[in-house]
């Protein structure tokens, strides 16, 4: 499952970044997003795009197309 698909007020724990962008890969997982760690949905905007998330204790805003690179385990 993709972070993107998931609802507001979800907790997931993430499984792996999916990218062909090493670049992207790397700043996603210099902000925190590793596998292994736990987040909460707080918000998404009224289009859908970004979704904030809370993960270890500080909140962050990804793009739609960010988060579709962000598989997750509920």
């Amino acid at each position: 499952m993709r972070l993107s698909d998931i609802g507001v007020k979800s907790r997931c724990v993430i499984e792996q970044i999916v990218s062909d962008s090493p670049p992207i890969k790397q700043r996603l997982m210099d902000m925190g997003v590793l596998p292994g760690v736990e987040l909460l949905v707080t918000h998404v905007a009224p289009l859908g795009d970004p979704v904030e998330i809370e993960l270890k204790r500080y909140r962050l805003s990804l793009r739609n197309n960010e988060a579709e690179m962000i598989e997750v385990q509920l």
